[in-house]
């Protein structure tokens, strides 16, 4: 479960490359120490990328696990505080039928922000990184997290949830034109 590092800083993994587009493997020992290694790789870094999610292909581990730390940042000024957590053999349970265009961005996809529609609420089952089984519900912008995270342990990217390209906007344009004028 070693993920490619330089100088022991995380690589993330880049739109193209292969991981991307596969659909991840379950975790089958949560509490090894393999696993709660990776678990804390991903800790650190999403908190140095300033990010609000991380799912295992980015460091190119093909795995069922995502770390979600919603927290405001220059990325997402405006993101409510939760505490960093392990989100392992994730499912989504229910959606609700209202669905709401956001703005989302991606550590894999650098320099790009597009115009996303998810569910405004849904409700999960995932385990903790202490293999604990937990069932929740989660709406606007945390469940936006958990599906745009989600997305990468089925092999795509925000870019394939968008309705048209005209949706997509580099991340400049978007600091300048749109970030300060809406909410986030």
């Amino acid at each position: 479960m070693q993920s490619q590092s330089k100088a022991n800083q995380p690589i993330i993994a880049q739109l193209g490359h292969p991981v991307l587009r596969k659909k991840a493997e379950l975790v089958d020992d949560i509490l090894s120490d393999e696993c709660q290694n990776l678990i804390e790789e991903m800790m650190l870094a999403v908190e140095k990328a300033n990010g609000v999610g991380l799912a295992a292909p980015q460091i190119y581990q093909s795995l069922q696990l995502f770390i979600m730390c919603s927290k405001p940042s220059v990325r997402y000024p405006t993101a409510p505080t939760m505490r960093p957590t392990a989100i392992i053999n994730p499912e989504i349970i229910e959606v609700s039928d209202e669905l709401e265009k956001g703005w989302e961005g991606c550590l894999s996809v650098p320099s790009m922000r597009g115009l996303v529609p998810r569910h405004k609420r849904i409700s999960v089952r995932y385990y903790d990184q202490n293999a604990q089984m937990h069932t929740r519900v989660f709406d606007d912008f945390i469940a936006r997290i958990f599906q745009h995270e989600l997305d990468h342990l089925n092999g795509l990217t925000f870019i394939d949830r968008l309705e048209s390209p005209r949706d997509l906007v580099s991340e400049s344009y978007w600091y300048e034109h749109i970030a300060n004028k809406q909410r986030i």
